[in-house]
């Protein structure tokens, strides 16, 4: 389904229905999870939509109606599966061998193969072309999807969302006619406070677009509840986090759990300042080892940089350098755990020393 002309054919909207549709099969073929009844009963919508796609896309005798939507009550409460008699099994299997003798036979003919795909291309670019002719006014429900894409990823990370404030939150205060607005998801700590909120946009539109829209819910949350919680805004594709607070916007594969916005906003009062806090100089004592970590810690709390690159000759103590930059970090509450990679497992070793 990822093969490019595939994904260009069926277009953003469709495409994302069926990688849905795909997760979710996984999910209960491979999951201990139990799927719920809202999620199979949104499967089969999301499949609705993408066959009712298909029909009109490619139909060739009887079109769906463009105002056809998808009723639930067509969804059987109980069904019974009959059991297959041996005369039932042996009917659907001599079926089966002769559709794979056709095939083969087609097979072996490969100019009467070649034939019979020119003229099937050529009838469905016609069919086509002519449904293509009428404008498809089916409701696909976007927004369905997307809230059913970002609603499955907060659960996983522990957000139950069992409460109506947790939804459409309204806030007052917004920079309009009628001074509200509605969060479209709140993240709430256990003291009552917002630790984070999710501003939703359509899947086929870029989540950055609701990033302003974010940042005036949080305005907002902040005036009301005295915290200012950390801003995520997602199309349930792609995600972005932003702790304005700190850092400048960056792309996140997923939402944090509950302990994860705490400890951030956590270390928005208890980080002590790296630019006055001592280094400690019985691991480092090199004026320029000094100045690496200095210019490091300003890149980090003064132009609010996550990312740093220290170059240094062999034997100038890079791995010093990274110790004492690593206590720092850590006595100053801005880490809690470090990785320390190294492309040799000889250098692991080296640098067990000074870690010790």
């Amino acid at each position: 389904m990822y093969e490019p002309t595939f994904k260009n054919l069926v277009g953003e909207t469709i495409f994302n229905k069926i990688k849905l549709i795909i997760k979710l099969g996984n999910q209960a073929v491979h999951s201990t999870r139990a799927i719920t009844l809202n999620d199979a009963i949104f499967t089969v919508k999301e499949l609705f939509h993408v066959t009712y796609w298909l029909a009109h896309t490619y139909g060739r005798n009887a079109r769906p109606e463009p105002n056809l939507s998808f009723n639930l009550e067509a969804i059987p409460l109980t069904v019974t599966v009959p059991k297959q008699t041996i005369e039932q099994l042996q009917r659907l299997e001599k079926q089966l061998q002769e559709r794979d003798e056709k095939l083969l036979t087609l097979l072996k003919n490969k100019n009467d193969l070649d034939e019979e795909l020119k003229r099937l291309r050529v009838e469905i670019a016609q069919v086509k072309e002519s449904n293509n002719s009428r404008i498809d006014t089916h409701d696909y429900s976007e927004a369905e999807t997307r809230n059913f894409l970002i609603d499955g990823l907060l659960k996983e990370v522990g957000w139950r969302l069992e409460q109506p404030r947790d939804r459409e939150f309204e806030v007052l205060g917004m920079p309009n006619t009628e001074g509200t607005g509605y969060v479209d998801y709140v993240l709430w700590g256990d003291d009552g406070k917002p630790l984070g909120i999710v501003e939703a946009k359509r899947t086929t539109i870029d989540p950055r677009t609701g990033q302003q829209q974010a940042k005036l819910y949080a305005d907002c949350l902040e005036a009301q509840f005295n915290q200012r919680p950390v801003i995520f805004y997602s199309n349930g594709y792609e995600h972005w986090i932003w702790d304005d607070v700190n850092y400048p916007p960056r792309q996140v594969q997923g939402f944090y759990k509950k302990d994860e916005l705490e400890l951030l906003i956590q270390r928005r009062t208890t980080r002590k300042d790296l630019a006055t806090a001592s280094i400690n100089t019985s691991t480092v004592e090199r004026y320029y080892q000094l100045r690496a970590i200095r210019s490091i810690t300003e890149a980090f709390e003064t132009h609010k940089e996550r990312k740093a690159l220290a170059v240094m000759a062999t034997g100038a103590g890079k791995t010093r350098t990274a110790v004492a930059l690593v206590n720092l970090l850590l006595d100053c509450n801005w880490v809690k755990r470090v990785l320390f990679l190294a492309d040799r497992r000889s250098l692991v070793g080296q640098a067990a020393i000074p870690f010790g």
